[in-house]
């Protein structure tokens, strides 16, 4: 703390971006700051929320970086974010995408359905209200404007062309002006022109039916059934056509609830909910989630973008180029308080399971803490050994922190040293690998070590830890009863069981431990067993990968001719001479 106490005394009053870090010097939260001696010094004065206050504890010490303006200190703090992935930064880590509808940018244009928006020159249509919609969405338009539908230009017509789905460019030539009509087509039709679309089909349904051709008529009548479906479920709020994209947030107790609502074509079509921790000023929070929302997952921008007061419009105007509005009055005002309003419901409806969610999570690891008689284990490494009769031995290591998985510090093992099935010498192999590392990459130990084994899984793994790496980690054994379920926990020299009472919750978190590994070892295990089952002797030669192995066993048919051929036989199927030759070399040494 004396270290902290000397760099608080002598933090710059400029903008610019901060990195808390560990014990271990790992970054653990990144954070932007106008005045960086202000806002770094009130994470150690006054009081805070729980959440700030463990994230206050785990700090040893500090960096900064000074930058010229806000606009600056915001861009750096995404990236540093993207660099570092520290535990404390979480909003925004999930992977959720929307569906898209988009018109490549090719001769032959296509009509694609897609979660992924890249600079490609494509046209996007979205976000849809979900993927079945933005599905059939793509379908009543390939129904209705026949476009290219082929990844790679085949050289004859296909399927699609025969359902009228395809104009068939492969074979025919489809001009550029014909194709940019349908292109039209499709855009006006998504940008709200399908009630136009709608009439024009019900005037040929009924000059069909006129006509006596009631098939056509009544494709064409299933055609305005699913415009019907698919374009006019969503209830219109404004007669303003502006797409634009509308924001609202609220907070209480260290948590953070940012609505957004899509409105396009005057519709409600989705809205996005995001819920997670935050530790410094809210409205400048908001702006890191904005510019993550916007710049980091990718979502396009509207014509107009609706925040709330609290907001600087300016700085978020320049980070993202877009127009960024901040209505006082009128309708849009309203739809940024009622997206405020729906954070605020969102966030009162689920505070009191979250809370309760972590309290109990805290709890538990606390509790069994005091059970094992050891300081309280934020990190804990559990192991487990998979094999059958010795075969694909493995072994799988699983790390939770604060109580909860954290899948990214998970590893695999193959055991390299121990033949026949041996789980003890197992247990010494992956504990020597695993904590030789950490020493050597001076990387985060952990507080508590756990063993899917009894006794003597955990005199393997201590006499590594204590007669070979001089590590005094504590390390306990979870034991099973004889149906496959946590019986008890093992602890000491020598090892005794640990009164847990079975409802208590540091014996959940035991339970979800010793579940977690074994799946984790077991899914290891099947996967090493099913490629060992797919060996051959085509394995290990240099130059034959998994593309070359397909290739042979088509030319040739099975194992056996491949060992017959000769070197021009390879040449022939396809194989390069030098690796040719070196197949005949290895199958003739063979004999």
């Amino acid at each position: 703390m004396d270290t902290i106490r000397e760099k608080l005394a002598i933090l710059p009053d400029q903008p610019g971006c901060y990195l808390m870090k560990d014990a271990y010097n790992k970054v653990i939260y990144v954070g932007k700051a106008k005045v960086l001696k202000n806002r770094v010094r009130s994470y150690f004065t006054g009081s805070h929320d729980g959440k700030t206050q463990r994230l206050v504890a785990d700090i040893r010490d500090f960096e900064y970086i000074i930058t010229s303006s806000e606009l600056e200190a915001l861009l750096l703090e995404m990236n540093l974010i993207k660099k570092y992935d520290p535990k404390y930064n979480v909003m925004l880590k999930d992977d959720k995408t929307y569906p898209y509808l988009k018109i490549t940018a090719e001769e032959h244009p296509r009509l694609l359905y897609t979660r992924k928006i890249r600079k490609d020159k494509g046209k996007y249509f979205g976000p849809f209200v979900n993927a079945y919609a933005a599905q059939e969405t793509k379908k009543l338009l390939d129904r209705l404007y026949p476009l290219r539908k082929c990844d790679h230009m085949p050289n004859k017509v296909c399927l699609y062309y025969h359902m009228g789905q395809c104009l068939g460019p492969c074979v025919y030539d489809v001009s550029k002006e014909e194709n940019q009509k349908m292109v039209n087509e499709i855009i006006s039709f998504l940008n709200g022109g399908f009630p136009e679309v709608k009439e024009e089909l019900t005037e040929k349904m009924f000059a069909a039916s006129e006509a006596l051709n009631f098939e056509r008529a009544k494709e064409l009548r299933d055609q305005i059934h699913h415009i019907d479906a698919v374009m006019q479920k969503q209830k219109m709020m404004t007669a303003d056509l502006t797409d634009k994209d509308v924001f609202g947030f609220h907070y209480d107790k260290g948590w953070m609830c940012v609505q957004v609502f899509f409105i396009r074509q005057g519709k409600l079509i989705e809205r996005d909910v995001s819920l997670f921790p935050f530790y410094g000023d809210a409205a400048e929070d908001f702006l890191s989630f904005i510019g993550q929302f916007y710049l980091q997952k990718n979502h396009p921008l509207p014509k107009e973008i609706l925040v709330p007061v609290e907001v600087d419009v300016e700085l978020v105007s320049q980070l993202l180029a877009a127009k960024v509005l901040q209505p006082k009055r009128g309708q849009k005002r309203e739809f940024v308080d009622l997206a405020r309003k729906n954070a605020e419901l969102a966030l009162q409806e689920k505070f009191a399971l979250i809370e309760r969610d972590e309290e109990r999570t805290i709890k538990a690891i606390e509790q069994l803490g005091e059970q094992l008689g050891i300081p309280t284990p934020k990190r804990i490494e559990a192991f487990d050994n998979s094999n059958i009769h010795g075969t694909n031995p493995v072994s799988a290591m699983i790390v939770f922190e604060d109580g909860k998985p954290n899948k990214k510090e998970y590893r695999k093992y193959k055991i390299k040293s121990v033949v026949g099935p041996d789980d003890y010498a197992s247990m010494k192999e992956v504990v020597r690998r695993r904590y030789a590392r950490l020493l050597k990459e001076q990387l985060q130990l952990p507080d508590l070590i756990i063993v899917d084994g009894g006794k003597g899984h955990m005199a393997a793994a201590k006499d590594v830890l204590e007669n070979e790496l001089n590590l005094m980690i504590p390390v306990a054994g979870l034991a099973k009863d004889d149906k496959h379920r946590t019986s008890q926990l093992l602890l000491g020299e020598p090892p005794v069981a640990v009164a847990l009472p079975r409802n208590s919750q540091e014996f959940y978190l035991l339970q979800r431990i010793q579940d977690e590994v074994h799946r984790f070892a077991l899914s290891f295990h099947r996967q090493v067993r099913d490629k060992g089952m797919f060996s051959s002797s085509l394995d290990h030669i240099p130059g034959v990968g998994d593309k070359r192995k397909k290739q042979l066993l088509k030319a040739f048919g099975s194992i056996k001719k491949i060992k017959e051929a000769s070197v021009e036989d390879f040449q022939e199927a396809g194989m390069p001479q030098n690796v040719a030759e070196q197949l005949y070399r290895t199958f003739s040494s063979e004999e």
